[in-house]
């Protein structure tokens, strides 16, 4: 069955990603079960630590198979700049910066059903994001997204400054 034929369903990351993507595409993979019973709902992979330029299209990836999303929750030590707010499709979502690490990106859908992201560093080798990646949206995982970048080979991400 083609993608096209199942739209409620999230499209993942090709196993083919060492392939060139176009800027402004979100290398975004998501769980595909709905009882999110694991510690991870998804992984991202920025290619670069600009935040403008990177959040618009994860935003616009979420949205399409999550709803709108208000929030988006991260560690504003890891990207070049954090805004408060951005717009995305003509809707504002507020940007929170917590010192958590820069292992995962939160996103608020709604009033506050909460989704945790395995945040990719974007200088971690294709094999090893697609590991992270694969790993983070198991269905039964529950490893830390940190725990999961050392494991697969993505490393430590920077620690806050």
């Amino acid at each position: 069955m083609a993608d096209s034929d199942t739209p409620d369903l999230p499209r993942l990351l090709p196993d083919a990603v060492h392939r060139s993507v176009k800027p402004g595409t979100a290398l975004l993979r998501l769980e595909t079960t709905h009882a999110r019973e694991g510690i991870l709902d998804g992984a991202w992979w920025p290619r670069s630590r600009d935040i403008g330029a990177e959040l618009p299209s994860l935003i616009s990836a979420l949205t399409e198979h999550l709803g709108p999303v208000t929030r988006v929750g991260l560690d504003g030590s890891a990207w070049d700049e954090l805004p408060t707010r951005v717009m995305v499709d003509d809707r504002v979502v507020h940007i929170d910066s917590f010192p958590v690490g820069d292992d995962t990106v939160l996103i608020t859908r709604g009033e506050g059903d909460l989704f945790s992201l395995l945040l990719v560093p974007p200088d971690t080798s294709p094999d090893a994001a697609r590991a992270a990646m694969a790993r983070a949206v198991r269905a039964d995982n529950v490893t830390e997204a940190r725990q999961i970048l050392i494991d697969t080979g993505g490393g430590m991400p920077p620690a806050p400054a």
